[in-house]
């Protein structure tokens, strides 16, 4: 009965497919950094590098992700920078501190630069250059305490009002990232935290031209059938990718990665991996096999193949591997590294 219902998933998945394709873009693997806020680790050298190379069982090494996306959603002190994350919404006081904290020296992106670096002296040009995404904050609606621009204060009842905010943020973080001249990364776009369109959508068409105005691409990774998923591409967003949002409830069956798969296909949309810190072995109640089961969907349905794809890890998973040495834990890096290393042949 089991092979009827694979091969019959199989069939739909082709039948569905048939004309459709993923989105692809410039990066081929996205990895989330959730960096800024104090309940974040500092994303230091030896934090971040597990996640720059990979280091096989049998003591090859290879470059991993091209792409790295640094977002946040509070600042874990009280302030949100996005509805729904904590009790008080940041002001602009709060965004110059995020962006003080993604730029420290010897930590997040700096230690990623110097990462590359030390890498490119031990394994060679990797023949591709490193990308980063930041990410854009939301002035929430309704705020009247944000702060001003230029003197004047902004009330977020007003949509230009929002929409400045939005623009002065982009300015700032481009700015900061082209004084900091990084020898190895570039800035490749923005993206927005918001993972539906129940609260911002009427942003969009003035942020999404912004963006593209200078020459950087913008990123959105709504969740499982996020409320205007299916209008990533009229919204403005360059790539979308669709999350499964399977890993982390075990009443959800396997099912769920075909029907996040096939939502993705219809919408030429890209796809989200996602597993943390309770993949590994020494985790009580561990789910590496939930881990596994995206890996064996991406793999049978051509995801690893033909899809962009972004990588949710928890809050540094790759990190902990390293750390918690176990052969589960070796075995299971080591698959997903295999597929990555294999993408971009």
């Amino acid at each position: 009965m089991n092979r009827i219902i694979v091969s019959l998933s199989l069939l739909l998945g082709a039948l569905c497919a048939m004309g459709q394709k993923f989105a692809t873009c410039d990066v081929r693997d996205l990895a989330l950094i959730y960096q800024g806020g104090t309940h974040r680790c500092d994303w230091t050298e030896p934090e971040i590098e597990p996640y720059v190379t990979h280091r096989f069982s049998d003591g090859s090494e290879q470059w991993l992700f091209d792409g790295f996306l640094f977002l946040e959603f509070k600042d874990a002190r009280g302030h949100q920078f996005s509805p729904g994350y904590d009790k008080v919404n940041a002001t602009r006081a709060e965004w110059e501190w995020y962006i003080d904290r993604l730029f420290e020296k010897e930590k997040s992106l700096h230690a990623l630069d110097a990462v590359i670096s030390r890498k490119k002296n031990e394994l060679g040009d990797p023949g591709f250059r490193h990308k980063v995404v930041l990410t854009l904050m939301v002035p929430i609606n309704g705020q009247t305490d944000w702060g001003e621009i230029d003197g004047e204060k902004l009330d977020f009842n007003n949509a230009e009002h929002r929409q400045r905010a939005v623009k002065w943020f982009a300015d700032a973080l481009e700015q900061r990232f082209r004084a900091e001249r990084f020898e190895n990364i570039d800035l490749y776009g923005f993206y927005w935290i918001d993972e539906d369109m129940v609260s911002s959508k009427e942003l969009l068409p003035a942020i999404a031209p912004y963006v593209h105005s200078k020459d950087l691409k913008f990123v959105w990774i709504p969740y499982y059938m996020a409320p205007g998923h299916e209008r990533w591409r009229e919204l403005g967003f360059d790539i979308a990718y669709h999350q499964p949002n399977h890993f982390f409830n075990k009443d959800i069956p396997d099912s769920r990665l075909d029907e996040a798969i096939d939502e993705a296909l219809k919408h030429g949309m890209a796809m989200e991996f996602e597993c943390d810190e309770n993949a590994l072995s020494q985790t009580p109640d561990c789910t590496a096999s939930r881990m596994t089961a995206y890996m064996d969907a991406f793999d049978r349905r051509g995801v690893f193949e033909n899809s962009a794809l972004a990588y949710y890890t928890g809050n540094h998973l790759l990190t902990d591997f390293v750390k918690n040495p176990s052969p589960q834990n070796a075995a299971l890096a080591d698959r997903l590294a295999r597929f990555i290393v294999g993408r971009r042949r």
